[in-house]
């Protein structure tokens, strides 16, 4: 069986569709499990359980600080070891992605796959053009964002969780593969092209200041979190390219344009209204 964890969440639950959609014997495992789910709780260790699990799906548990991830993927690691799963592919991070705030847990994180002597496949996924829409802040004027003229290499959050029922469906044809899974760079202007609005660009500092000041609801690691992706988009550092998506998807990718469009507009308030002026999704 193969087991996917996070799978009330938005990769999680799409990969669990996507596997069920191929045919495999599949299930997923959640803190909050549905009907047919197996609870699994990265936070508790001791009721880890993989029995039976031929397959590990383990979507990161990235919503945390750094430590915390960390111990949360050692944990599902270890109960993978001590219950015979026989395979773990990990949904890393693209690469191009060392520049980012929250890199680190997924470089150590692989570190340890690749330490726990079960065959493993890493797929270093490139960041959501959904949340490259997300990001983008409504205005009445229009959008704005931090990220300059530079372009992110976004993937349809779809495509990412079949490329993943793709490996996951016969593990051992991607044994000891690393896969760099990124799409067509898309920019802010053309998203706000798109969608018949202009695109104002804001300096990194405003951005920030309106992180901390102006956006409620952010946890302490997410301002540092999302200044890094408007940095780093901004200078250039994650428009880079390659086939690995489409070879695996066995066909092109999914429009990354269409996709963030598509979310920036679910974003747009109504007439009136004002949004949180950080653009988090």
């Amino acid at each position: 069986m193969i087991l996917v964890t996070g799978a009330n969440g938005s990769l999680g639950s799409a990969t669990l569709a996507a596997l069920r959609a191929r045919g495999a014997v599949a299930s997923g495992g959640s803190r909050t499990p549905g009907e047919g789910m197996r609870r699994l709780d990265f936070d508790d260790p001791a009721g880890f359980d993989l029995t039976g699990v031929s397959t590990l799906v383990l979507i990161s548990a990235g919503y945390a600080e750094d430590d915390q991830v960390v111990a949360r993927h050692t944990a599902a690691l270890d109960a993978a070891v001590r219950d015979g799963v026989h395979h773990v592919v990990y949904t890393s991070l693209a690469g191009a992605g060392d520049h980012l705030g929250f890199a680190l847990a997924h470089r150590a994180t692989e570190r340890l796959v690749r330490a726990s002597g079960l065959p493993w496949t890493i797929l270093r996924n490139g960041l959501y053009a959904e949340l490259f829409g997300g990001l983008l802040m409504w205005t009445d004027q229009g959008v704005e964002s931090a990220f300059g003229d530079g372009a992110l290499s976004a993937v349809a959050r779809q495509d990412l969780a079949e490329a993943a029922a793709v490996v996951a469906s016969h593990p051992a044809r991607h044994a000891g593969r690393v896969y760099d899974l990124v799409g067509t760079p898309v920019t802010a202007d053309r998203v706000a092209g798109r969608l018949g609005v202009p695109h104002r660009s804001i300096g990194l500092a405003e951005y920030r200041r309106r992180l901390l000041h102006e956006t409620p609801g952010l946890l302490p690691f997410q301002p540092p979190m999302l200044a890094s992706i408007a940095t780093a988009v901004r200078h250039g550092f994650l428009d880079g390219t390659g086939p690995d998506l489409t070879t695996l998807l066995g066909r092109p990718a999914r429009d990354s344009l269409t996709a963030a469009v598509a979310a920036a507009s679910a974003a747009r308030p109504a007439a009136g209204v004002r949004t949180g002026t950080a653009g988090v999704p």
